[in-house]
């Protein structure tokens, strides 16, 4: 997850937030590439996904507005200490805004997708409200 730019005006910023989620689409990871395609058109509990999506200060990878959930994906780097830090840092302002944060190596996206989708289907149908609405539309 990438921070956003919080200098100027709310025009602007929405702009640059714009233009920096396309960039982080357009230059997304294997993992995310295979994640994504699992997430998107409501593929799981009919729930929308969003990548790259802007959030208080920054970037989710994924993220469903829903049911507050913020999906991350980390590579390698992730292992150093800093940005550990930086991710636990980054979780708890992911908390305060209400979103619950899961976190995925890019390495067991690619391996072992299955036994992700289904944690991520397991933690999005403990926050999925009772009655869904598209139950409460019949």
């Amino acid at each position: 997850m990438d921070r956003v730019d919080d200098s100027g005006s709310l025009s602007r910023l929405r702009e640059r937030a714009g233009v920096r989620a396309r960039a982080l689409r357009k230059g997304q990871t294997d993992a995310e590439a295979l994640l994504w395609s699992r997430l998107r058109n409501r593929q799981v509990l009919d729930l929308k996904f969003r990548r790259q999506h802007p959030l208080g200060h920054y970037f989710a990878d994924f993220a469903c507005l829903e049911i507050r959930l913020v999906i991350e994906l980390d590579g390698g780097q992730h292992n150093e200490s800093a940005a550990a830090d930086y991710d636990r840092v980054r979780a708890a302002d992911m908390a305060a805004l209400g979103f619950r944060t899961l976190r995925f190596w890019n390495n067991e996206v690619l391996n072992e997708t299955d036994g992700v989708m289904e944690k991520i289907r397991q933690s999005a149908e403990a926050l999925t409200p009772t009655l869904s609405r598209k139950r409460e539309r019949e």
